[in-house]
């Protein structure tokens, strides 16, 4: 398939991120291949020296080398290579070796030099900087040494710092794309129990989740609050901010939909997120109708909008859909930060819940920092959920805790 073929070009690293399934170990261990092999069976290929370094020996072994998809399923009967288990390598007919080294002793990589490299699922070793680094020194045999690391992605510095490098070139895909390899009930039940959440994003879209430094909220955080369901409401809103222009080029006009739970004193208030409805390059008249559906769908009391870009415009639209609708407007006085800090505080206290599907809102949540939003673009879908929570939870708190006058 496309993602597990080499890159054209002059790189030395090739970065494989796949969601679990989507092929990585098979691009892995064909890329071995063609660096070993020549055009017959005792013919040298480019590589002559190869390291395959995993988490542990063992994982090497079962998985790079004897695995469903690892070098010697992988091989023709007449290029197989031999397993020689005291030594742990790999010996081609032609000659050519690959060592097998565990990231667990980056010491290990300390003296062999190679000409090429397999490196599988760094992104979960424990030593990965250390081996990693070790194994850079190692590849100085040959024009032009190489590495491909296969992985599931993950929010690791190594990791970053490989796909930061301009001599590293990507390819991504996920789990879907080796369907055709995988139990069909498999996928189903993946999908079924992960889709729309950063776990599922990560493990079977294969997309890489950062958290930006000094974030108001954080994947880990974020992942231990998503709830399946959320229990009977006692109120509901909808927060939208609004695209003031249309288009391909537009921002996202930010909706998403909260409700909360009103037993007890207002500090003991509960609140559920339970959508994200955002639209993108839509119209106004289009957005104002993705809003009132949201609002239709959840059954939800009041549309709560920021205007301080469209003004006077931004209700009016609104009630060109739906004259009667529910419409509150609110201007910000503050900055984004300042805005979503009390509302981060409120996640701190356990006292907001996800349900599943919010992926992309959470992403946008984990790049909102102290210092501002770290990611590009608006963080629309953030300051829609500000402001919905902030209707349900800060404002009515805001009030209950106002000084009050007893009249003379």
């Amino acid at each position: 398939m496309p993602h597990q073929l080499p890159p054209e070009g002059d790189w030395r690293s090739w970065l494989i991120m796949g969601g679990r399934g989507a092929g990585k170990t098979r691009a892995g261990a064909e890329w071995v291949r063609a660096q070993v092999e020549g055009a017959k069976p005792l013919d040298a290929g480019r590589a002559r020296r190869v390291a395959l370094v995993g988490e542990t020996i063992d994982q090497v072994r079962e998985v790079m080398i004897f695995g469903d998809s690892g070098i010697l399923a992988c091989s023709p009967p007449d290029r197989r290579p031999a397993w020689e288990a005291g030594r742990k390598r790999l010996v081609w007919p032609n000659g050519a070796v690959a060592t097998v080294h565990s990231a667990h002793d980056p010491e290990g990589l300390r003296g062999p030099q190679f000409d090429a490299a397999w490196v599988d699922e760094m992104a979960k070793w424990k030593k990965a900087q250390e081996a990693w680094d070790m194994l850079q020194f190692a590849l100085r045999l040959g024009e032009a040494p190489q590495v491909c690391v296969t992985t599931t992605p993950r929010n690791v510095g190594v990791l970053k710092q490989v796909l930061k490098a301009p001599s590293t070139v990507v390819t991504h895909a996920p789990t879907e794309a080796n369907a055709a390899n995988l139990a069909a009930s498999f996928l189903a039940e993946v999908r079924a129990r992960y889709a729309g959440t950063r776990l599922g994003r990560q493990e079977l879209d294969g997309v890489l989740l950062e958290d930006a430094e000094g974030a108001l909220w954080t994947s880990a955080g974020l992942e231990a609050i998503t709830a399946e369901a959320a229990p009977e409401l006692d109120r509901i809103v909808v927060g939208l901010d609004p695209a003031t222009t249309g288009g391909g080029r537009a921002d996202e006009c930010g909706i998403v939909v909260a409700g909360c739970r009103m037993r007890g004193p207002v500090q003991d208030w509960r609140a559920w997120v339970l959508a994200d409805c955002t639209v993108r390059g839509a119209s106004p008249a289009e957005w104002a109708r993705a809003a009132i559906r949201a609002m239709e769908q959840y059954g939800a009391d009041r549309l709560v909008a920021e205007v301080n870009q469209g003004g006077q415009m931004v209700g009016e639209v609104v009630r060109q859909v739906d004259p009667l609708v529910p419409f509150k407007a609110v201007h910000a006085s503050r900055g984004k930060v300042a805005r979503a800090e009390p509302v981060a505080a409120l996640y701190e206290q356990g006292r907001v819940s996800h349900l599943r599907g919010l992926g992309t809102l959470e992403d946008q949540m984990c790049r909102m920092t102290t210092t501002g939003y770290e990611g590009d673009g608006s963080p629309d879908r953030v300051d829609a959920l500000v402001w919905a929570l902030h209707e349900l939870m800060i404002e009515p708190a805001a009030k209950w805790r106002a000084p009050r006058v007893r009249s003379l």
